[in-house]
């Protein structure tokens, strides 16, 4: 180790505040795009707050705790890929993303609770499904179609949608009716113990 550069190191960092390091950590947190609220383990982030958290209040949103998701952290977790006809255009699209079901275990959700899950959109849309449906569905939480990242302001950040091209439930049914469980722009999911 070159010891001039330890000694300037450790003279420069002696000068700063104490605290400046956890500073440094938490702007290094990148701003959440998903919030998992309700029936779920200890959680990373604190209460709702009614002046900060402002779409959360104006969609009548509240919680004690939640864990909140950022890009990096749904990133990290193992991907699937699925390939629905989309009813926008009509065509098939490649989507990524995790399941809803890897995203709820992160969040401390037990994948066999008898849980509904309140799916809410940025546009206020919300439909309310079974954790035992979206498994069945294996619904994903997608965050990249055909290669790049889902936008906000387009489907994303995230969209939560199955391959309804294969699924059952949804496989007959004209394009236009597949994907009423299926929001895009999902910001927050609200697990309700049954």
């Amino acid at each position: 180790m070159n010891k001039r550069n330890f000694l300037i190191t450790a003279g420069v960092a002696g000068l700063l505040p104490a605290g400046a390091g956890v500073a440094a950590a938490a702007s290094a947190r990148q701003p959440a795009l998903l919030t998992v609220s309700g029936a779920i383990g200890k959680g990373n982030r604190g209460p709702f707050d009614p002046v900060l958290d402002q779409m959360m209040h104006k969609h009548g949103i509240r919680f004690d705790r939640a864990h909140a998701f950022d890009a990096a952290a749904l990133q990290r977790l193992p991907a699937v890929t699925i390939k629905p006809t989309l009813e926008y255009d009509a065509k098939p699209h490649t989507l990524q993303g995790p399941l809803l079901t890897t995203v709820l275990q992160a969040a401390g959700v037990a994948r066999g609770s008898a849980a509904q899950l309140h799916l809410r959109a940025v546009d206020g849309y919300n439909v309310e499904i079974s954790l035992a449906d979206a498994v069945a569905y294996r619904m994903v939480v997608a965050i990249r179609i055909d290669g790049q990242p889902l936008s906000l302001g387009g489907l994303g950040p995230q969209w939560v949608l199955y391959e309804a091209d294969t699924v059952d439930a949804f496989k007959n049914k004209p394009l236009n009716e597949r994907f009423a469980l299926c929001p895009w722009g999902l910001y927050h999911i609200d697990v309700k113990a049954a």
